[in-house]
């Protein structure tokens, strides 16, 4: 198979679909791989670094696409991008559908084949592609939280860990699942009070077990969310539904509650958001403020540490890429269940549900 790797485009998106020992595996396995010039740069891999890996470098974006049969990005494609896919092209990176129906539609139009990072899915209902992400968005979102709490940049001036005679700050944790424990266990580690919230009682269990004593699990309701928010100064985001738009937990009205000065991390904002007043921000103007709130909800957190981030994605990803490129999609999706429940789009056909509820559609096309 002939597979692409083009630049990712995105505002301050530095990431890249796949490192050079991920592209030397796939030319291992007798495959072609264009790389566009400078395409790994920002994390750190260049384009002498592809070339020793066996790829072919290609100067343009437009290149890239025209050539290949397989896309392997991180980001979804964005509008300058829409034109370059190929009818029946195999694009897999994260999409995240639900939160933009533009995007769907124009994915609809290009009949491509789209298969989603987020919603590939284990036989133990865990979502492999996604986790490394979260993990990197949960603990960055600790990392932001705090800088944003400084007076500054008009938090409300505390210190997460406090100091010998002031007490620590206090973070609220929405979510148990690997964005929130990652957050927690950050935040914990800095020697902040923690509250995690969720509506699953064996991920508030799981929790309770491997947190520290400061560390405090409460079943998550509006009545709960309420009370915590007028006292916690740091509040994090981390609620997923599957392929689905995130619920809001938190609405316009609760900011009102809150002290001057609170800060929300929203990580479900590719998703969508878990807070009503989200809307996605970029590395370059990562926050607002309103009802005296700050919000940050950039929505390609780990971008900010690409390195990381696209060594640990390529680590999950690569098994996948492997599969499709070897037996192409079709043959590997059928051998695979999980690689199947990635499936989102399929020859101008929605085939995921979740994507056809979130936008209230009564059939898969648009």
């Amino acid at each position: 198979m002939i597979v692409g790797i083009p630049k990712e485009i995105k505002n301050n998106e530095s990431r890249v679909g796949m490192t050079p020992a991920g592209v030397f595996e796939l030319v291992k396995n007798n495959h072609t791989v264009y790389v566009q010039s400078t395409a790994g740069e920002g994390s750190g891999f260049f384009n002498k670094d592809y070339q020793q890996a066996g790829a072919v470098i290609l100067d343009t974006i437009a290149e890239v696409y025209a050539k290949s049969e397989m896309i392997v990005k991180v980001k979804e494609p964005i509008a300058e991008e829409y034109d370059l896919i190929q009818e029946g092209q195999l694009l897999f990176t994260y999409f995240h559908f639900a939160s933009s129906e533009p995007l769907t539609k124009a994915m609809i139009k290009q009949k491509a084949i789209c298969i989603a990072y987020e919603t590939v899915e284990d036989d133990e209902g865990t979502l492999p592609l996604l986790t490394p992400m979260s993990e990197v968005a949960g603990r960055m979102a600790i990392q932001q939280g705090a800088k944003y709490l400084e007076k500054p940049v008009k938090g409300r001036g505390v210190l997460l860990g406090g100091v010998p005679g002031v007490a620590p700050g206090r973070v609220l944790v929405l979510g148990a699942g690997v964005v929130g424990i990652q957050a927690a266990k950050m935040a914990a580690g800095l020697g902040a009070h923690v509250t995690i919230m969720d509506i699953n009682m064996k991920r508030l269990r799981y929790a309770n077990d491997v947190m520290p004593p400061h560390v405090v699990t409460e079943f998550s309701n509006e009545y709960n969310i309420r009370k915590h928010i007028k006292s916690h100064d740091l509040i994090i985001g981390g609620v997923l539904l599957k392929g689905a738009k995130a619920p809001n937990l938190i609405t316009r009205d609760m900011l009102k509650e809150m002290r001057p000065g609170t800060v929300i991390v929203d990580v479900a904002v590719d998703q969508g958001g878990c807070v009503e007043t989200t809307k996605p921000t970029t590395h370059e103007d990562p926050i607002y403020i309103i009802d005296d709130v700050v919000h940050y909800s950039v929505a390609n957190m780990p971008g900010a540490v690409p390195y990381t981030s696209t060594v640990a994605l390529t680590n999950v990803t690569l098994p996948y890429a492997l599969k499709l490129a070897n037996l192409g999609w079709k043959e590997a999706c059928e051998k695979d269940a999980s690689l199947k429940k990635g499936l989102n789009i399929v020859s101008g056909k929605v085939v995921y549900e979740e994507i056809i509820e979130a936008f209230g559609w009564e059939e898969a096309f648009a």
